[in-house]
């Protein structure tokens, strides 16, 4: 890996404040930039990922859709009731 220099300007109050709080975790500004730096782009690598399994879900879901693979609001409406059911049944007897 090859250093590479990212300048930019602050205010100068905000550096000394930030200098600061670098010093109080006994780190060096640089440090914590650079430790900054790896969280935002390992945040913009989630999130990208997570993009793209959703999309791969809708896609999945359209298609089976598509292929006429779908329950019918009665089959849903049973299949929620039957879930409530038994949720209930299980906070009446914990033991259950």
């Amino acid at each position: 890996m090859t250093d590479a220099t990212f300048t930019f300007r602050v205010d100068a109050k905000l550096k000394k404040q930030f200098a600061s709080a670098a010093s109080a975790r006994d780190r060096s500004g640089a440090q914590l930039l650079r430790d900054f730096m790896r969280e935002v782009v390992k945040q913009q690598q989630y999130g990208m990922a997570q993009d793209a399994w959703f999309r791969e879900q809708v896609g999945i879901g359209l298609d089976a859709a598509n292929a006429g693979e779908v329950l019918s609001n009665d089959e849903v409406e049973a299949e929620a009731a039957a879930w409530r059911a038994e949720i209930r049944r299980k906070l009446a007897d914990p033991t259950a």
